[in-house]
């Protein structure tokens, strides 16, 4: 297969994240990869939620590895990471569902172990400004990529597709917070999946340049009805046993938006670069 579109290249913007947690159960969750430029330069970095980091005892992440500048299908690389949660940059609100780690670090390990990994970054200056916001409808087509229910192709080592909407308007912060909600189906594993607006030019013919793409923002939680009329938002879950019992998933989903991505990032930037 050709990377040669927008899509074919979301297949490898995201990176499995299988763990084991505190109590000896096993879990899997989505992470990306970022590009972000600053003043001195472009860093590199990998976003999940900070709940998938949290009460893990060993981590890993599974590449891809890299032949020719191309993607080796099938060929899976396992960086594992000792001190899983603590090798994690966690956004300063501890409200804020988001962690991120250096890239730049674990390309060397791989490199030092003779790999070399493939995968696709995004730029956070998709990420909708304001301005962009405002101009959004309140219902728009998202795209989301990741592991639900630990569900991948484990030949190809390809994450999901999903498609789904805006359930609220992205210009407006969902109970006063940095976030929105969307009408899709999330489960298990979703946790970490990047958002996209996206709809191909075909749909919108004289859509502005950019207009078709957006870094939306990142899976945190999934709406759960626990009884009549009483609906609560809960982290994804890393793995399937811990979903809550006797309650029913409504397909709405919580998405942080992408400008908390941004200001993690530019934390980690003055505490460690600056």
């Amino acid at each position: 297969m050709e990377i040669n579109s927008i899509t074919k290249k979301l297949l490898f913007n995201t990176i499995r994240v299988d763990t084991v947690l505190d109590d000896g159960s096993e879990g899997s969750g989505t992470a990306f990869v970022v590009a972000h430029s600053h003043p001195r330069g472009t860093i590199t970095f990998i976003v999940t939620n900070r709940h998938l980091v949290d009460g893990v005892r060993r981590g890993g992440l599974v590449f891809t590895q890299k032949r020719n500048g191309q993607p080796a299908f099938g060929q899976r690389f396992q960086l594992n990471i000792e001190d899983f949660p603590h090798a994690w940059f966690m956004h300063p609100d501890p409200e804020v569902d988001l962690a991120i780690i250096p890239m730049r670090p674990l390309e060397q390990a791989a490199r030092d172990q003779g790999v070399e990994l493939y995968y696709h970054v995004i730029d956070t200056r998709l990420a909708p400004d304001a301005a962009t916001l405002r101009a959004l409808d309140a219902l728009e087509e998202v795209l989301f990529v990741g592991y639900p229910s630990g569900v991948w192709d484990q030949v190809n080592l390809m994450p999901i597709l999903r498609r789904g909407t805006t359930a609220t308007p992205m210009a407006l912060d969902f109970e006063g917070r940095p976030e929105f909600l969307i009408d899709a189906a999330v489960y298990p594993g979703s946790s970490g999946s990047p958002v996209f607006i996206y709809q191909p030019d075909t749909l919108r013919p004289n859509q502005v340049a950019g207009r078709k793409f957006l870094f939306a923002g990142v899976v945190a939680a999934v709406f759960f009805r626990e009884e009549a009329n009483h609906l609560v938002p809960v982290p994804v879950p890393a793995n399937n046993t811990s979903m809550v019992m006797g309650s029913e998933m409504i397909d709405l989903g919580l998405v942080i938006k992408a400008q908390a991505v941004v200001d993690v990032i530019d934390a980690y930037l003055r505490k460690w670069v600056e």
